[in-house]
């Protein structure tokens, strides 16, 4: 740590009117509340949505529900919380996971700290009292010592600007704020596009009850089947006995998933004992198949062509339709360049007769007319368009307010060229201003991410309390030092070579190819920010 000597609290004139604000009340918000009121640290917490969740409010979409197994998507902190709630399905559908971030809000009573229907417009740093000052839509202006960004990188909603969309006669909606009340799609044609993670879990249930749906894909992803389940009461009691070993594994697992290691690679086995293993990793399901297999899927060529080839395989034995299985295939990247989707029975869809694919990867979507999607010369009518395009990762939802540190710059322009962060939680230029789960954080399941970092964020803040320090700022040099970390693990990986890519940006037209998270695994991660900490805070300037 870099401290200026003799520094002190800011004088009476520089007092606040809470010494933090928190952005987002999904899991990353309400764990930070938790976090500071620990340490004795006012807070008050600001979101746009009519309640809380963060995104478990707005991803409310037919099919929506966690690829992560349910039991390791849910907070550690609390044992009384973990025996009391009650998981029902391996994967968790929307409506319950919304419902136990509503009921941890209630239970440790966060809500009087949470102001909804909220959103934050610009938080500016006032370098003269070192203090942000937070203005909201509602006129309302809050003065803090930090600011802490709890928005998730999932939660800035992307819509292309398709040209027509005002012209269209039917009804459109976006996955990613889909109305409170369920659109009647019933009899109807409906147009999806998009084919990520939304995608994969909203077609197989629209297919039900819409008269005809048509999907249009730009790239195919490579889908894992989730093979869910309900869980049994005497499942559900195994979890809750084995949750302090759950919680262990998973923190020492490379995507924070309460897994094994596969203890094998391409080396040690033959092509056959190779394809048996990975017809009992697809048996089993979800992220076993990934993670249980073999350890260097990221990392070898060898191994991650042969499970593209037999992901591909499967695709062309569940795909009646020979020209509809290869353009589900995957071909020009690897298995896992892009995050792999879990599915229900999303393959087996293609084979209803009123489900249609229209590949758009050579020939894209010129425009949205009044009766349907324009593709080429041909328009694919339709009642009813839904956008399932996903997210401007893990910078939008921080680029999108305005948000202003040292000379006034602007965090926006700060990044134009890619993020800039130290550990993903600090901005150089941008003091007292932490983030969870933001840029440059590991891409691995949520919870056990925002935990850490959270934690980190809110034990910094009394460390700098208890020293009487006003100010902590990343370093340049400590930042870019971070930034190259990440673009080597990325390069030693097969994610380098994914194809419009949220990873690396690539998924929005304009948006800088760039890291835009850490590879190196929660465990590393969290050795990091430990390691800062326990030296001293060498990457920030303290004072």
């Amino acid at each position: 740590m870099a401290v200026v000597e003799g520094a002190r609290m800011a004088s009476e004139s520089s007092t606040v009117d809470v010494e933090a604000v928190v952005i987002g009340a999904g899991f990353a918000g309400l764990r930070q509340l938790y976090d500071l009121r620990q340490r004795g640290i006012s807070a008050r917490c600001f979101d746009e949505a009519p309640e809380i969740g963060g995104v478990w409010h707005w991803n409310r979409y037919p099919g929506a529900r966690t690829d992560s197994q349910s039991w390791i998507y849910a907070y550690s902190f609390s044992e009384d919380l973990q025996n009391e709630w009650t998981w029902n399905e391996r994967y968790t559908p929307q409506r319950e996971i919304h419902a136990y971030l509503k009921h941890v809000a209630d239970k440790f009573g966060f809500r009087d700290q949470i102001t909804l229907n909220t959103r934050v417009e610009s938080a500016v740093f006032d370098e003269t009292r070192n203090v942000w000052v937070v203005t909201t839509n509602t006129g309302e202006t809050v003065t803090a010592r930090y600011v802490v960004s709890a928005t998730g990188p999932l939660s800035a909603a992307y819509k292309p600007d398709f040209k027509g969309v005002d012209d269209f006669r039917g009804e459109w909606y976006m996955t990613a704020r889909w109305p409170e009340e369920d659109p009647d799609l019933t009899g109807k044609r409906v147009a999806v596009i998009g084919t990520g993670a939304t995608g994969v879990q909203l077609i197989p249930t629209i297919a039900h009850i819409a008269s005809e749906v048509t999907v249009f894909q730009r790239t195919p992803n490579y889908v894992v089947p989730a093979r869910n389940a309900p869980l049994h009461p005497a499942e559900q009691e195994s979890i809750r006995s084995r949750y302090p070993s759950i919680w262990e594994q998973a923190r020492d697992q490379v995507f924070g998933f309460d897994l094994a290691l596969a203890g094998r690679t391409f080396e040690d086995v033959t092509p056959e004992e190779m394809q048996l293993i990975l017809d009992r990793g697809w048996e089993i399901g979800g992220f076993h198949f990934v993670f249980e297999t073999f350890d260097d899927v990221f990392t070898d060529e060898r191994t991650n062509d042969v499970i593209s080839e037999f992901i591909r395989n499967k695709i062309r034995t569940i795909v009646k339709d020979p020209e509809t299985a290869e353009l589900l295939c995957p071909k020009d990247y690897p298995f896992c360049g892009k995050r792999p989707p879990l599915g229900h029975f999303y393959y087996e869809t293609y084979n209803r007769e009123n489900v249609s694919l229209v590949d758009v990867s050579q020939t894209p979507i010129s425009e949205i007319t009044e009766t349907g999607v324009k593709v080429g010369d041909d328009v694919y009518e339709a009642d009813v368009i839904i956008f399932a395009t996903g997210f401007d990762a893990a910078t939008g939802s921080i680029t999108r307010m305005d948000i202003r540190g040292r000379n006034g710059l602007s965090i926006a322009e700060k990044w134009e060229d890619g993020p800039s962060t130290y550990l993903g939680v600090a901005v150089p230029d941008f003091p007292n201003f932490f983030m969870i789960f933001g840029p440059h954080s590991p891409f691995a399941n949520a919870p056990v991410v925002i935990e850490d970092a959270s934690e980190w964020i809110a034990e910094t803040i009394a460390t700098m309390r208890g020293r009487n320090l006003t100010v902590s700022e990343a370093c340049p040099d400590a930042s870019a030092a971070w930034g190259n970390s990440l673009l080597e693990i990325l390069n030693a990986t097969v994610v380098a070579k994914g194809r419009n890519n949220y990873f690396l940006g690539d998924n929005i037209p304009g948006k800088a190819h760039a890291p835009f998270f850490y590879l190196g695994g929660v465990k590393g991660y969290r050795d990091a920010l430990l390691e800062e900490s326990a030296n001293g805070y060498p990457g920030l300037v303290m004072n």
